[in-house]
């Protein structure tokens, strides 16, 4: 049974109720999201988190920013735990989740940046847990949509940091890119040297400028966390 909470150096991350745990992918996002921001001397001052799930993201993004962020979770019990995680961690002032469809969704505002772990399978198969199918297959926002909701909300010069499966990446370049972004930066990540890659995060803007390409394994052939995972994320997890 997965743990009810995971627990960082800074904050604490509750669970119960989400359908999408906290998950290594999605560290190793947050914390190359983070680190891009940091290394581009990007400020942005308004985030938008699209599919919060647990609201692990905005956390990772509050630590390491100034930013006012808001959180969008469709699930209604997941939206309830990102509240409660906003309210319990050291910038709850900065931090906001509401319970909302992005693709209906009108915030009165645009974002300077985007962050997006999206449900990841266009075409898989699905179990019979309605809330974690929602979380993990588009089956309530396809790629197409999810473009169209990041154009809608970015400004002009915004960027967005998406996670996706390795094999879906290149799909979803290709329709970012008729939409008119381009790709930055990109992060392919596996388990170990030996493994195939199997996740992907990709930042994007308008700028036609040369993409950056770093790989990273998580673990080594001893099964410990490689230098470059652990220079990631030492500023996250407990015991790095």
């Amino acid at each position: 049974m997965a743990n009810h909470y995971f627990k960082f150096k800074a904050f604490t991350v509750h669970q119960e109720h989400c359908a999408m745990k906290v998950c290594t992918d999605a560290c190793v996002q947050g914390a190359f999201t983070a680190q891009y921001l940091e290394q581009t001397h990007l400020v942005p001052a308004y985030i938008l988190d699209i599919g919060a799930g647990t609201g692990l993201l905005s956390l990772m993004l509050a630590q390491k920013t100034e930013a006012l962020i808001t959180a969008i979770e469709l699930d209604l019990p997941a939206y309830v735990q990102a509240q409660q995680n906003f309210s319990a961690s050291p910038w709850a002032a900065r931090l906001q989740v509401a319970s909302a469809d992005i693709r209906e969704w009108e915030s009165g505002r645009c974002f300077d940046f985007i962050i997006t772990n999206p449900p990841f399978y266009e075409a898989a198969l699905k179990s019979n847990n309605h809330q974690r199918n929602q979380a993990m297959h588009a089956t309530t926002l396809n790629y197409r949509e999810l473009l169209l909701a990041i154009q809608q909300q970015l400004t002009p010069t915004g960027r967005f940091s998406v996670l996706l499966p390795y094999t879906s990446f290149d799909s979803f370049m290709l329709q970012a890119q008729q939409g008119g972004y381009h790709l930055q930066q990109v992060l392919y990540i596996r388990q170990t040297p030996q493994h195939d890659f199997f996740r992907t995060v990709g930042i994007f803007g308008k700028e036609v400028t040369q993409t950056i390409t770093t790989t990273m394994s998580i673990y080594d052939e001893e099964k410990a966390y490689t230098p470059e995972f652990v220079s990631l994320l030492k500023d996250y997890y407990l015991y790095l």
